[in-house]
């Protein structure tokens, strides 16, 4: 059994989507990040960047007891090698899955990450700030585009790849055309369509209905950490 600490995000939906992709057993174990809940020690234990996703896997095939992760990306590594599922067996296709695994983690993640904050969240609109990182998250959008040219997924196969792309490509919300980028158009509509991406993305809504930045105190807590924040 997997505990999956989980909150309702597009770093969260990667792991339902993969456990649903997989069925590998797992129960949710909810973290209201507007209220502060990632700052409780239990959670800092096994997340001490106190951010969302995290887990800890009872059934470890590594040995030595349970095995706790966190950062998304290192999860889905864990658990795509623990099942021998969506990643390629093949070397050449396994590091190519890798790099674009990545590429999300230090590229579309974070930038289309700070495209939602001055776009939506900002106090005060900073339209250096919002051209910037429309015009990143475009390019990279492009840069996937390009990618998904004769390919029915990233590489290869429905991978890892895919499922930590899928859910930070949100055309409306970055301001984005998804018209002017086909393939990828084409690809967020094929996954939208698998039935465990439909189930993840109802795991959400059993979950929490309500946006991450409700009020003035979520804002706080969300977007007012410093170094001192750290326990």
């Amino acid at each position: 059994m997997i505990d999956l600490y989980y909150w309702t995000t597009p770093n969260g939906h990667k792991l339902t989507m993969f456990l649903e992709e997989t069925g590998l057993p797992y129960t949710v174990k909810p973290v209201n990040i507007s209220k502060g809940e990632q700052f409780a020690p239990e959670f800092l234990a096994i997340s001490p960047n106190n951010r969302i996703p995290a887990i800890v896997d009872h059934a470890s095939a590594i040995g030595g007891g349970p095995v706790s992760l966190f950062e998304s990306g290192a999860i889905l590594l864990y658990l795509a090698d623990k099942t021998g599922r969506l990643i390629p067996s093949d070397p050449r296709n396994r590091w190519q899955c890798i790099q674009w695994l990545f590429w999300q983690m230090a590229g579309l993640g974070p930038m289309a990450g700070q495209n939602h904050h001055f776009g939506s969240y900002a106090v005060d609109p900073i339209p250096y700030a919002i051209e910037r990182y429309v015009n990143e998250t475009g390019r990279l959008y492009a840069v996937l585009d390009h990618q998904l040219r004769g390919r029915a997924f990233m590489v290869g196969d429905y991978s890892i790849a895919d499922i930590a792309c899928y859910p930070w490509v949100q055309p409306e919300r970055q301001r984005q055309n998804i018209d002017d980028f086909p393939e990828l158009k084409r690809w967020k509509e094929t996954i939208a369509a698998r039935p465990a991406t439909q189930r993840a993305y109802a795991v959400a809504k059993t979950i929490n209905v309500k946006p991450a930045v409700s009020d003035a105190e979520s804002r706080r807590i969300l977007f007012g950490q410093t170094r001192h924040t750290v326990r």
